[in-house]
């Protein structure tokens, strides 16, 4: 018996954020905004993705509200919502579960709170101040299970390159903006 396509007949708040976030491609969309992407080729270099399916991720993204797609001089920009900043949370349990459970060699990226110089606890709690800081606060290393041998896109090597301040452009231009909603 096949699964079906929705949630429509399921009254519970989770099925709803599955229908809006559960495909294959999505999650990884959003952590790499977390990260800084902002561009459609920097999205599909990094992540290795079919252009059509990363359009349709940055589409639904877009029409849910975590997202905010703006024109921009050189191009146009995905940048995340306050909507979409409150994932946060999500995004990086899952990925320390990751860490924990399936990265035999340590961790693969290592977060830590800016202001104290701390690595976080897998729980996202600073043990230095005792906050659990929001993502702007953040900053991200590469840790002992880092592997250099599988990507060599430019996303990959300017995360390569030292502490990255989440959601901050690895690639600033002079009349960047900002973000959207943050």
């Amino acid at each position: 018996m096949g699964l079906g396509r929705g949630y429509a007949g399921q009254d519970c708040s989770l099925a709803h954020a599955l229908e809006a976030l559960g495909e294959r491609w999505t999650l990884l969309v959003l952590r790499d905004c977390f990260y800084g992407v902002r561009q459609f080729k920097d999205f599909q270099a990094h992540l290795d993705i079919p252009r059509a399916v990363l359009a349709d991720r940055l589409k639904t993204l877009t029409t849910t509200g975590a997202l905010e797609r703006r024109e921009h001089s050189n191009g146009v920009h995905y940048l995340l919502t306050e909507q979409g900043v409150e994932l946060w949370p999500a995004i990086f349990s899952l990925a320390q579960w990751g860490e924990r459970w399936l990265s035999p060699h340590g961790s693969r990226r290592i977060f830590s709170h800016a202001d104290c110089d701390t690595d976080l606890e897998d729980t996202g709690h600073c043990p230095t101040c005792g906050a659990f800081p929001g993502p702007g606060e953040l900053l991200l290393r590469e840790g002992p299970g880092a592997d250099h041998t599988l990507r060599d896109d430019r996303v990959s090597a300017a995360l390569r390159r030292g502490p990255h301040r989440l959601l901050t452009n690895p690639f600033p231009e002079p009349d960047y903006a900002g973000t959207a909603g943050v």
